[in-house]
């Protein structure tokens, strides 16, 4: 840990794609933490933990930065623009900090997540009103950092072992858990040892590593005891998960998820995100055995080029991402798949764009996310020569975008007049209805009278919005 001497400071964060909530002892004088969350789900379950090793010194969490005593801003760094974002909203936090100043009191600012991995001490440089800034792989330290904050110092932690991480993992209380919801991530793996060109991950995220059999089963456990019914395992090469299983064998995932299966009162199962090269024969077959891992899988291929494959690192062809769909779906012939794709990566022609135009048709996905290619600087792809114009990614991105809708649609088409098992979530946005989740992550609306939160109901799809279904109770 590098300690700075200097004074307090802090900034702000609005306009993120989460807020992550949990709390603590509801106590009228207990401090207040705004925790702002941008990127992807390993990103929200940081943030929890972070929320969770907070609860213990005291805080609890709020919907907005206007009431809190601490605002942790967690980032992402993998698309562009993540640092100009962290800055534009600590400019504002810059802001309510002096105000907050000016009549006696104070505000916390920190920085965690991605982006202060990679800029460390940039941050306080360019942002002095600063208190800590803290990477992906220390945050379960954040409770020691808080204590040095105090003492007037700035902090920055990124030195890292992610094995501490893992055997420090704070534990949500029962009482946090449920009011998360009934649906929960859990990390198994982090990092990533592919180093495809475009990406930024084993820079931020450091080389893969693997929670251990029991200490996933452990937390699992105390999830579902706590109402926790569907889980989500998360790693950024989530099917890369390797460790000592039970029986003294060497495990995969497939092993690992055959494991939780076993765990009473577990109602779904899931997992992202995952990599092509690592989806082995046992993971195929846990999809056909076990019904309670979901029928939906999040599997990126791109681009559909080889020559582009080839040049991103992918280490797999097109082909052999087509030919490996096809035996996923052999064994569960209801799989919907979801994937990423980046267009214009430096060099890709017109005849590339249409080799992913191709996979796209012969795949049929049921929901996809795609981008333009952005120089992440630190990658191979940064040093790589002929990149694309943006207009001509514009174009090729609103061509995928509308076939990728265009195949959306028609899934969520397919799924009127069937009939499906749907997890209740939450209340729906209008009075009367409540959103479920079904097998294959598409929202369903439902009466509010057809079951509560936590129920698990069978239900015919009567119709079909933009991003979801709606449905009625059966029997």
């Amino acid at each position: 840990m590098k300690d700075q001497t200097a004074p307090h400071s802090q900034h702000q964060a609005s306009d993120a794609e989460r807020s992550v909530t949990a709390s603590g002892n509801n106590l009228a004088n207990s401090r207040k933490v705004f925790v702002k969350t941008y990127g992807c789900q390993m990103n929200v379950y940081d943030s929890q933990r972070m929320a969770d090793s907070l609860a213990a010194e005291g805080y609890v969490t709020t919907d907005s930065a206007d009431d809190a005593d601490m605002v942790l801003i967690n980032t992402c760094h993998i698309r562009e623009k993540a640092s100009e974002k962290l800055y534009s909203a600590l400019g504002r936090l810059r802001n309510m900090k002096n105000k907050r100043q000016a009549d006696g009191k104070d505000l916390i600012i920190g920085v965690a997540g991605c982006v202060a991995q990679a800029e460390g001490d940039e941050i306080l440089r360019r942002s002095p009103t600063v208190d800590l800034v803290v990477g992906p792989q220390t945050y379960h330290r954040l409770p020691q950092a808080l204590a040095q904050v105090r003492e007037g110092r700035q902090v920055v932690d990124t030195e890292y072992a992610v094995e501490d991480k893992f055997e420090h993992l704070p534990a949500a209380s029962r009482e946090q858990v449920r009011k998360r919801g009934v649906s929960a991530f859990l990390t198994v793996q982090e990092g990533c040892d592919k180093f495809c060109t475009f990406c930024v991950v084993p820079y931020t995220r450091g080389s893969e590593v693997s929670r251990s059999v029991a200490q996933i089963v452990n937390e699992a456990t105390k999830l579902v005891q706590a109402g926790v019914r569907e889980l989500t395992l998360l790693g950024q090469n989530v099917n890369g998960w390797h460790g000592a299983g039970d029986d003294g064998r060497e495990w995969g995932l497939g092993e690992l998820l055959y494991r939780l299966a076993e765990i009473p009162g577990i109602a779904r199962l899931r997992y992202t995100t995952s990599h092509p090269r690592d989806m082995d024969d046992t993971l195929i077959n846990a999809h056909r055995d076990l019904d309670i891992l979901m029928p939906y899988l999040h599997l990126p291929v791109q681009a559909g080029s080889d020559r582009i494959l080839k040049a991103m690192n992918r280490k797999h062809k097109g082909e052999d991402y087509i030919r490996l769909i096809e035996r996923i779906r052999a064994v569960r012939p209801d799989m919907a798949l979801s994937g990423d794709f980046i267009v214009g990566f430096p060099g890709e022609t017109d005849e590339d764009f249409e080799d992913t135009m191709r996979l796209v048709r012969s795949v049929r996905y049921a929901q996809a996310y795609s981008f333009k290619y952005s120089s992440r600087p630190g990658t191979p792809g940064a040093d790589l020569p002929d990149h694309v114009e943006e207009s001509v990614k514009d174009e090729r991105l609103q061509r995928l975008q509308a076939l990728l809708s265009e195949q959306q649609y028609a899934f969520q088409d397919s799924l009127v007049g069937t009939e499906m098992d749907v997890l209740l979530e939450k209340p729906g946005r209008f009075e009367g209805q409540m959103i479920g989740r079904s097998p294959w992550l598409i929202p369903v609306i439902i009466d509010n009278e057809q079951g509560e939160v936590g129920d698990i109901i069978r239900v015919r799809v009567i119709s079909t919005g933009t991003n979801s279904l709606v449905a009625e109770k059966l029997g």
